[in-house]
């Protein structure tokens, strides 16, 4: 059974360019195979959509302090993951605005305690 940090190595190596969103897909996938899904709802790609961008900014200085673009084929596993890191965020609500055909910005928060602006798209 494959752990967190390993799904989150292949969604880093995909960001990093080291290998392409279609290698992380079939990675993502054997890994997959090896356990029951975690969500009830597959993900369907709908409109014209095809990646989630998240970008986080320091507040302070406008420097970017990360950047996600991720296939929207991959987003359910990210979510998957991302969900044991932040149990407190309705990931359930972000993937029907997915799955209902959401695009452009669909989630902006700045977060005052640590100085970052999130911002979340489908394009």
């Amino acid at each position: 059974m494959a752990t967190p940090e390993e799904r989150l190595k292949i969604l880093r190596m995909i960001d990093e360019g080291k290998i392409s969103a279609e290698e992380g897909a079939r990675l993502l996938a054997a890994l997959a195979e090896t356990r029951k899904p975690a969500r009830k709802t597959p993900l369907g790609r709908t409109g014209n959509a095809r990646m989630l961008r998240v970008r986080v900014t320091d507040t302070i200085t406008g420097k970017a302090k990360a950047t996600v673009n991720l296939p929207l084929r991959l987003v359910d596993a990210g979510l998957n993951i991302a969900s044991q890191y932040a149990p407190g965020v309705a990931f359930d609500e972000l993937m029907e605005a997915i799955n209902a055909g959401a695009e452009g910005k669909i989630i902006d928060v700045i977060d005052e305690e640590d100085g970052e602006h999130i911002e979340i798209y489908i394009e």
